[in-house]
């Protein structure tokens, strides 16, 4: 389904000095650094798995998903996820995947949701059946029939989110990416996006790439975690073996899954 080998992507940096002096010369002659965002990452992610995609800021999780969305291209390296290269299959491509960026809206900012949902319809060329018959099961799965009517500004972080899980999912996509899909939701919310998650792994065998700082997501989400710092792969397993293995590593009894990846950040110098 999901096939990175070798991946490697760098960026230039504009690199400045604080000062006026430092300002000046800026406009002269520019100095750039090389960032090795991602360096060498390979990994296999099988149809329906669920897995947790994690690291601290900087690690060059964003960067994978951008890459695996094909919004980005690698300088090296290959990406295939369901027989398509992304950023060269990009127009076929896009109907197989879904994106949430916790931080970023799919959603026109003044229409309501449901205007949203149409034009997305429209985009995608879904079939009038089918779109009726999606929008109706996830909005009675989510709970969000009554928000349909709302403009996007009108809406609680919490209903924005579980709105725009929403949006991304009314194609069929196979594979679901989602960026911090519950930063800054209450605890309510965040249980409400979760089970929805769940439930369309379950019925639709919906393969969901998850990159989090809440190890409660990872938890109640995923049985597979990888690891990524300074852009290289650091570690890929089960998330209750690796806990054991930790465990019996550190002389620990029922460590919790935020002691373990605080474990393996220390570990890991990260």
């Amino acid at each position: 389904m999901i096939e990175m080998k070798n991946v490697t992507k760098t960026f230039k940096i504009h690199k400045k000095n604080s000062g006026l002096v430092s300002s000046i010369k800026s406009f002269v002659k520019r100095e750039y650094e090389t960032v090795n965002a991602l360096n060498d990452i390979s990994f296999h992610i099988d149809e329906g798995e669920m897995v947790g995609y994690i690291g601290p800021n900087g690690a060059g999780k964003s960067t994978s998903i951008k890459i695996m969305s094909g919004i980005l291209y690698p300088d090296s390296g290959n990406c295939i996820i369901n027989g398509k290269v992304p950023w060269k299959d990009r127009k076929i491509y896009v109907k197989d995947i879904g994106v949430v960026f916790g931080q970023r809206s799919q959603l026109w900012w003044d229409i309501a949701v449901s205007d949203s949902y149409d034009l997305l319809k429209q985009i995608y060329k879904i079939p009038d059946k089918e779109f009726k018959e999606t929008l109706k099961m996830m909005t009675d799965m989510i709970d969000i029939e009554e928000l349909l009517k709302m403009p996007t500004r009108q809406l609680s972080l919490g209903q924005r989110m579980r709105c725009e899980i929403v949006a991304s999912l009314l194609h069929s996509p196979k594979i679901l990416f989602l960026d911090e899909p519950t930063i800054g939701l209450d605890a309510v919310s965040k249980i409400a996006v979760r089970d929805f998650i769940n439930k369309i792994n379950k019925e639709r065998k919906t393969t969901v790439i998850l990159t989090t700082h809440d190890t409660q997501d990872i938890e109640a989400l995923t049985n597979r975690i990888i690891l990524i710092g300074k852009g290289k792969l650091l570690l890929d397993g089960n998330l209750n073996k690796l806990k054991e293995e930790f465990e019996v590593k550190n002389g620990l009894k029922d460590i919790t899954t935020e002691q373990l990846v605080v474990g393996l950040y220390k570990e890991y110098k990260i």
